[in-house]
Formats: structure tokens, sequence, C-alpha cells
């Protein structure tokens, strides 16, 4: 009896430091505030830093429902599956834009593989499909170097799993944003012009990411 105890308790303990390390309760009052008033949202845009300071250069995006915001800092592919179902299929947007995988790469979960990575975000996009939301996956911005991590050489990498993503647009019918041939220089990184720490855009930065995401995604999620 007392190991079947020790044991629940590990398994509760071990689901409540899951959520806690997805950050799953971050939305929470907003997305049931979403359900309640059956609000109709069009597009959830998932993602992590990147996605979350595109609302601070850009409030009137994310001003209203039609465009849900779901970015949060740091995080890598694994914790936004842990949370997709509460930040995007609960609210049963016509579209998900999914932009992830450059934290992975820079390993700030643990070192993952261009294969596993793309395995999340593939997990991502089936569980939207599957419930007839329309996908739209983004392609890696372009980084040269992570400041926070020098000398990982990110972008074999980068062009590799941008490559995945890519085909797998094409094979399964999704949409597929290519922000990195805007915004690359000529080494493959991020240009000056458009973020001062090569990761991160400024005002410019998300200036193009609009244009080109506009142009992607089609006049009925606009």
């Amino acid at each position: 009896m007392k190991i079947l105890l020790s044991l629940l308790a590990c398994a509760i303990f071990g689901q409540i430091n899951a959520q806690e390390w997805a950050n799953v309760a971050r939305f929470k009052a907003d997305n049931e505030r979403i359900i309640a008033d059956n609000v109709p949202v069009k597009l959830v845009f998932m993602g992590n830093s990147i996605t979350e300071g595109w609302k601070s250069f850009d409030p009137n995006l994310f001003g209203g429902t039609n465009y849900i915001n779901r970015g949060i800092s740091g995080q890598t592919t694994p914790q936004m599956l842990v949370r997709f179902k509460q930040d995007v299929l609960d609210l049963n947007p016509k579209g998900v834009v999914i932009l992830a995988g450059t934290n992975d790469i820079a390993g700030n979960t643990g070192s993952m593989s261009v294969q596993e990575i793309f395995n999340q975000i593939e997990s991502m996009a089936g569980l939207a499909a599957l419930n007839k939301i329309e996908v739209f996956l983004c392609s890696v911005l372009p980084v040269y170097d992570y400041p926070w991590k020098p000398g990982l050489k990110p972008v074999p990498k980068i062009l590799a799993l941008n490559n995945m993503l890519k085909t797998l647009a094409a094979d399964k019918n999704y949409k597929y944003i290519d922000y990195f041939s805007e915004m690359s220089d000529d080494k493959n990184g991020l240009k000056l012009s458009l973020g001062s720490d090569g990761v991160h855009p400024n005002e410019n930065g998300y200036e193009i990411m609009k244009k080109v995401m506009l142009n992607t995604i089609g006049p009925s999620f606009k």
C-alpha cells in the first residue's frame, strides 16, 4: 500500500512539475475567458520569445481576438507540445501559426537533434490538423550565433530543419511561412538591420515578418 501511494505521489508530483516546466498555466485565465465567451479565433500564434515579443512591437496585430499570441520566452518544442491543447486546440481557431525550434537548437532544455526538434513540431501540426485547424509552419529565423551560448554554429541545423519543415508542409498540404529567406544575410545569419542581438527581431524585423505572414495566410485569415 505504501509503495502504491508513493508511486501515485510521484506520478502526481511529476505531472505538476511537467506542467510548471511547460508553463501551462500562463494563459489559463485568458483561455477560459475566450472559451466562455465563445469568441471566434482566426489564428493562434504558438512560439517562443520571438512570438511573444511580436505583440510588444505590433500591439494592433494582437489587439483583438482574431489573432491570439501564445508565445512564451525561452521555450522549446517539447514545452510547446505539452501546452498545445490548452493554448491552441481548446480555443478552436481556424488556423495555427507555429514558429519554433531555435531554442531547441540553442539547447535551452538540453541537447536535441534536428530530427527530434522536427518530430515535436510535426506532432503539434498533426494535432491541429486532426482537429480541423489549418496549419501554418514557419521557418526558423536566421541565427549565426546565439549570444547566450556562443560557438554552437547553428546555421547548418537551421537550414536542415527549415528544409524538413518546408517538405512537411508540401506533403501534408500545410502552408509554409518563409521568414528565413527575407531576413537572412550573406552568412545565413539575421540581418543586422533587423535585430541587434542576431536572434530577436526589432521593429523592422517584425514588419517583414508581418508582411511575409499576411502574404502567406490568405484572405480568409486576414
